[in-house]
């Protein structure tokens, strides 16, 4: 049986529009960055391979592919060191989050 492992999910940051846009977004309204997470926050997928509680939906359908290649012992990173880890963002194109995700054992 193929070992499975979990995987932290951290927040490293997130955008608004002004960051991303200056004072000239798209639809012309500026947004704050999104209210769903907070810098440093982190969230652990379970050997169940179950979204956390109370993270995004929309955000986990953006990283279950990754979070599953983790999971099943899956590298991203032609680097040595850097195996087991991948940073990613939710497709929110106004007010993305950015994330680290790394397999735990």
């Amino acid at each position: 049986m193929v070992k499975r492992s979990k995987v932290k999910i951290t927040i490293l940051k997130k955008l608004s529009t002004e960051e991303i846009f200056g004072d000239d977004p798209p639809f012309g309204e500026t947004l704050k960055p999104c209210g769903q997470f907070e810098i440093d926050q982190e969230f652990v997928v379970g050997e169940d391979g179950r979204m956390p509680e109370g993270f995004c939906h929309w955000a986990w359908n953006d990283l279950y592919k990754v979070v599953t290649t983790l999971r099943y012992g899956g590298n991203f990173s032609p680097i040595k060191e850097k195996e087991g880890s991948i940073v990613r963002c939710c497709t929110d194109g106004l007010r993305p989050v950015i994330f680290e995700l790394r397999r735990i054992e």
